[in-house]
């Protein structure tokens, strides 16, 4: 059942970025009858969220689905970590929305901008409930793809956004 596929740039085994969820594996690529109509579908399993995800290799890079980044875009990102934050001066419902946009986007750098505008030193005001979420929904993905990225595992990549963190509070 699964194939090799000519319109499909990804490859089964293949780690992935799906932009709304997060680092995945590609675990076959199997074709699928649906509405009448033969569809050839990645089949990606996110294993820490319990989830499996089909998607027609046709709607892979119009969806956003890409490769995982490269070291590049991972020091990058570990840059903007060490940035100053810029908050807007706007409604936080309207920041919200941006931060959202920005780690479904599935762009490694706007996430980094997400846990770096969100993050709180020991020293700072508590975070709301809805601001912690977005912190830790950019921090996770980020860990994650930056795991999958150096061939480290999770907790060695959350240590080392940590130690980013706070040396940029200090």
């Amino acid at each position: 059942m699964a194939k090799s596929s000519k319109s499909a740039s990804f490859r089964a085994n293949e780690y992935i970025v799906y932009p709304a969820h997060g680092v995945g594996r590609i675990t076959s690529i199997e074709e699928q009858e649906i509405a009448g109509a033969r569809l050839e579908l990645f089949v990606i399993s996110f294993e820490k969220d319990k989830l499996t995800l089909r998607v027609p290799t046709a709607k892979a890079k119009s969806c956003g689905m890409r490769p995982l980044s490269d070291k590049t875009t991972v020091t990058k990102a570990l840059d903007t970590l060490q940035g100053r934050a810029r908050v807007k001066r706007v409604m936080w419902s309207r920041r919200a929305q941006e931060y959202e946009q920005k780690i479904n986007s599935g762009d490694l750098v706007s996430i980094a901008e997400v846990v770096r505008d969100l993050h709180r030193a020991e020293d700072q005001p508590e975070q709301s409930y809805s601001e912690r979420q977005l912190y830790e929904a950019a921090f996770e993905r980020l860990a994650r793809e930056v795991a999958m990225v150096e061939k480290i595992e999770e907790k060695a990549a959350v240590e080392r956004l940590s130690d980013v963190l706070i040396k940029r509070a200090a």
